[in-house]
């Protein structure tokens, strides 16, 4: 096996911890010596001992001499953790390789600098995009100081995502509906404006999916309406108020409230519940809202071989010609039973000024 092989295997340790370890990155850890895998680890959690201690553990004595493959660069300083440098060091591993730099101003390089002056040679970049992508709720949280947001939806093959009278159901299939358990399953949270949340009355959990843990629920309503009887509503619920707003749902310890004059202010109140990765299941005013503000990270979109003619589309669009249209770089394309994944960067910006926080979707 290469670096990349056993590289991936250290990334495939540290998706074990992805929607776990909020604020912290998800990170994983393989130890090799001699072409064999002696040691393994993730970290779990905030507070628990990172990835490459467990691989340390695991390994003990056959550690010294060995490679160690970490898919984030290797902390320099003292959290609620000692250092993992100082681990690999004294462990007298020979070589480390690093698929991606930490962003961490308390790192950002130091790590790497305390390992090359211990005489361990050390390599970067080894499968750094994938690394990167793992860890987008981390990186978006230290760099920009809110969440990754990922935005949802399933349409038809002409483009709309809901009808506009009764008789609404899911628009994909099932292998598509599992996927999205899968993903709330990694997200810190889960948001809806509030007519979804009283029209659908969605529970925003995770089913039919073995050990799956259910995101925080959270409910954009800058009106507040949305009732204390909601089935979204549980322990850890966040809702969302314009500034100057009261709702039924103060006061109810399940709810933490936050109040915000913008959607970028609401995402600075999100980072700071460590929420690092929200997955957007709105309807088309809130996507919108997210969108015109250049607040959609990522787009995750299920194409379902079905026509509609009238319907909701997915966006209400504020451009009026194809020759504005917004260009998207697609990163996947992939076939799950009878619908099409598409994958895409959700870069979006708005011409000027800054969206207010209007949104009642």
């Amino acid at each position: 096996m290469n670096d990349s092989e056993y590289m991936a295997l250290a990334l495939a340790e540290a998706q074990k911890g992805v929607g776990r370890t909020s604020p912290n990155p998800p990170v994983g850890c393989v130890i090799v010596r001699d072409g064999e895998v002696v040691g393994r680890g993730f970290h779990p959690k905030a507070g628990e001992a990172h990835a490459e201690v467990f691989a340390l553990r695991e390994a003990g004595e056959r550690a010294r001499g060995a490679t160690a493959y970490v898919t984030l660069e290797p902390c320099s300083h003292f959290g609620r953790t000692p250092p993992c440098a100082d681990a690999l060091i004294a462990a007298g591993v020979a070589r480390v390789v690093v698929a991606a730099g930490d962003p961490n101003p308390q790192v950002n390089g130091r790590g790497l600098q305390k390992l090359r002056a211990a005489g361990i040679t050390v390599e970067t970049g080894v499968l750094e995009t994938e690394a990167e992508a793992q860890q987008a709720g981390f990186r978006s949280l230290v760099t920009r100081g809110r969440p990754h947001v990922v935005y949802k939806y399933a349409m038809t093959l002409d483009g709309k995502v809901a009808a506009l009278n009764e008789g609404n159901g899911p628009v994909s299939g099932p292998e598509a509906r599992a996927r999205v358990m899968a993903w709330r399953n990694e997200c810190d949270a889960i948001a809806v404006g509030a007519r979804t949340a009283l029209l659908d009355d969605p529970q925003l959990n995770v089913r039919g999916l073995e050990g799956g843990r259910d995101p925080r629920p959270v409910l954009f309503d800058p009106e507040g309406h949305v009732p204390p009887t909601a089935r979204a509503i549980r322990e850890g619920t966040v809702l969302v108020l314009r500034e100057g707003r009261a709702a039924p749902l103060e006061g109810d310890p399940r709810v933490t409230v936050l109040r915000a004059h913008s959607l970028p202010h609401a995402l600075e109140q999100l980072a700071g519940l460590g929420i690092s990765t929200l997955l957007l299941e709105g309807g088309p005013t809130l996507a919108s809202a997210f969108f015109e503000a250049g607040l959609i990270d990522e787009l995750r979109v299920f194409v379902a071989p079905k026509l509609l003619g009238a319907g909701l589309s997915p966006l209400l669009s504020p451009v009026r010609s194809m020759h504005a249209a917004q260009g998207l770089a697609v990163r996947s394309v992939d076939v799950l039973g009878n619908d099409v994944l598409i994958v895409a960067d959700g870069r979006w910006q708005k011409a000027e000024g800054e969206s207010s926080y209007t949104d009642s979707a």
